[in-house]
């Protein structure tokens, strides 16, 4: 125990920007990856802002060498003149405190994109170096930071006619594990903000020097359509069975609302909803109000032509989502979010907005288009026949086996641990490596479960069939979730998740990479919520074993075999490579040493950082169209190592 005495001097109070710097990952989420890109979002926020309040319609973000980062605008300009209450210029207390910003001011600014107002000062407060230059009333003002703190004033170096702010910042080393941004990764929520305002023109531009290239990468963003040209986007590797979006547009109760929505052919309800430019992942009033509206209004019109009737068929709010693509949009003034993620909308008074718009103008697009209406209601009734045949197959799926005892798959090896946090389950490629992995785990806590071949491909296949495959089926017994409820026939209970690690491990090469991309398509449509807690990860078996005398080094890719060979010897000569082909051609050992093992070795989480662009990547892999694939594998084949 501690003789140091807890006095009055033991408590600490950090200022705002201290405390930013202590617990970055309070205001930003994390500081890896998805921190070090919100802090672009977070300054260009400010420029949607500006083009939310009618003032601005041209963003650039340039993407700098070394990984530094310049976002301009050509808004009003941040205000440089005194601020009374802080003593100082307006531009400082809004880059250098916590908190503040024209945000809070309705005056300014009707809604806005934040979600806690820390904004542009908390970028300042994790950047090593940080630039404001201001263009406002004809001249350009200049200030800099360094770590949160201003260290120049705020400087007039010139006169111009231009209009507007230009952010530079240096993201902190000490702070961020990486300095890299991904390029994909801007572009992706970029391209998004395009779509979602309309009219305005976002243009990204790389200027880091790569040998592949050579030259800057650079793309506008640019969209008239809007939400009709963004579930055109989203819906580009599906064949449609209307031809045009249906789009709605009103404002109710200061609330405006925008939704385009587009049925297709797929067997998936692919919907995307919005808050001031933030994407809810979780939902929330929105959306309920939308589904809602949905169900009412084409149950009713189903019901006058009397279909469900002749079908002999009952249907359900589940059937008017399947093969929905579809985009909510609203803007609230004083947003209220919930939800383990605060991505969730609370504001109960949205809800009746988008159920009135929606409902109103569905109902005359409906009265307007009979024959697109129609295919709508056929689409339903087929959904409602598929469901009940999925019904039958998710309780086979959930039905105790009479010969298993406890129910569990025959083929799995489980573990003895009873506790799902230290618990985890390895999906393994056939039978041969399923072996060896039952020979080289911990049996303690790590479970084994053989997947025989390639499992079905969820995305050209209905609910019924899904829940019919032998495969699937095991891997919802062996994870112990219950599916499926009266209003979602997909919806998972995690309550009884029997691994907190669930585990693909499949060979390193071109078969096993589309096996593990089956499986995660099958988790990405049926078992999202799986991936979003964090449960799922892709095991990283070496590719070579390296001999050298006694010593053995593994190595996990190319480059690593170059660089260990050398180790081992300096002109790279006696070194004997073995190259795996696949996991049964190690023994228990080596799979224990280098995938099971947890102290040695890799495994990836994961993520789904941002939902439109995994759908559209799973759509396009693992659909009908053809060209998109071809695109796609062309374009990123310089990555792809193929056996011979």
């Amino acid at each position: 125990m501690s003789n140091k005495q807890y006095t009055a001097s033991s408590i600490q109070s950090l200022e705002g920007i201290e405390h930013v710097r202590l617990r970055p990952s309070m205001y930003i989420g994390d500081v890896g990856v998805r921190g070090l890109h919100h802090l672009v979002y977070e300054v260009v926020d400010n420029s949607i802002d500006e083009a939310l309040a009618g003032y601005c319609d041209t963003i650039t973000v340039t993407i700098k060498e070394g990984n530094a980062i310049e976002v301009s605008d050509n808004g009003r300009g941040i205000p440089v003149d005194f601020h009374e209450k802080e003593q100082k210029s307006a531009l400082e207390v809004v880059m250098t405190k916590i908190g503040a910003g024209g945000k809070f001011d309705k005056d300014s600014y009707k809604v806005s994109g934040g979600l806690h107002g820390v904004g542009v000062s908390c970028v300042n407060a994790l950047s090593i170096d940080m630039v404001t230059t201001v263009y406002r009333d004809g001249n350009i003002y200049q200030q800099k930071y360094q770590k949160g703190r201003a260290i120049s004033e705020v400087q007039k170096i010139g006169h111009s006619d231009k209009r507007g702010t230009l952010q530079f910042f240096q993201p902190d080393s000490s702070i961020f594990a990486e300095l890299v941004y991904n390029y994909d990764t801007l572009a992706s929520r970029l391209r998004e903000l395009a779509y979602l305002n309309r009219g305005i023109k976002i243009t990204l531009t790389d200027e880091r020097y790569t040998e592949e290239n050579g030259d800057f990468k650079t793309e506008t963003f640019h969209s008239e359509g809007g939400l009709k040209e963004f579930v055109e986007f989203i819906d580009g590797n599906r064949e449609s069975i209307m031809e045009h979006v249906i789009f709605m547009e009103g404002e109710r109760d200061d609330i405006p609302v925008e939704v385009a929505m587009r049925y297709n052919t797929s067997f998936t309800e692919n919907l995307h909803s919005y808050v001031n430019n933030i994407n809810t992942h979780e939902g929330g009033t929105h959306l309920a109000g939308f589904r809602r509206a949905l169900t009412r209004t084409l149950k009713k019109y189903a019901d006058e032509l009397g279909l469900p009737a002749k079908e002999k068929v009952e249907v359900t709010g589940d059937d008017f989502r399947e093969g929905l693509t579809a985009v909510i949009s609203v803007k609230v003034m004083e947003p209220q979010f919930e939800g383990q993620t605060k991505t969730k909308l609370g504001n109960s008074e949205v809800s009746g907005a988008v159920d009135k718009i929606v409902g109103e103008m569905l109902s005359n697009f409906l009265e307007e288009n009979p024959n697109e209406a129609k295919q709508i209601v056929q689409k339903v009734v087929l959904a409602a026949k598929a469901r009940q045949a999925a019904k039958k197959a998710r309780e086979m799926v959930q039905r105790k086996s009479p010969m298993g005892g406890s129910g569990l798959p025959g083929k799995l090896s489980d573990c003895s641990s009873k506790d799902p946090v230290e618990s985890e389950i390895f999906l393994v490629e056939g039978d041969s490596a399923g072996g060896t992995a039952k020979q080289g785990r911990d049996r303690m806590f790590q479970a084994i479960l053989p997947l025989r071949g390639k499992i079905l491909n969820v995305e050209k296949s209905m609910i019924h069939k899904v829940y019919d495959n032998d495969e699937i089926k095991n891997i919802y017994t062996a994870l112990g979730v219950s599916v499926g409820t009266e209003e979602d026939s997909k919806a998972l209970n995690l309550a009884k998740l029997r691994y907190h690690k669930i585990v693909i491990m499949t060979d390193a090469d071109v078969d096993g990479s589309h096996i593990s991309t089956l499986i995660l398509t099958f988790f990405f449509r049926y078992m999202k919520e799986l991936i979003e807690n964090g449960y799922v990860y892709i095991a990283s078996p070496p590719l070579y074993l390296l001999k050298r005398g006694s010593k053995k080094i593994y190595a996990w890719n190319e480059k690593e075999r170059e660089e260990l060979t050398l180790e081992l010897s300096k002109d790279g000569k006696g070194v004997e490579v073995q190259r795996y082909k696949g996991l049964g051609e190690m023994n228990p050992e080596q799979l224990w040493d280098t995938t099971l093992n947890p102290e040695n070795r890799i495994l990836k989480q994961v993520t789904i950082d941002n939902a439109v662009e995994a759908d559209n990547v799973f759509s396009m892999l693992m659909g009908d169209e053809v060209p998109p694939r071809r695109e796609f594998i062309e374009k990123n084949a310089v990555y792809a190592k193929i056996d011979a």
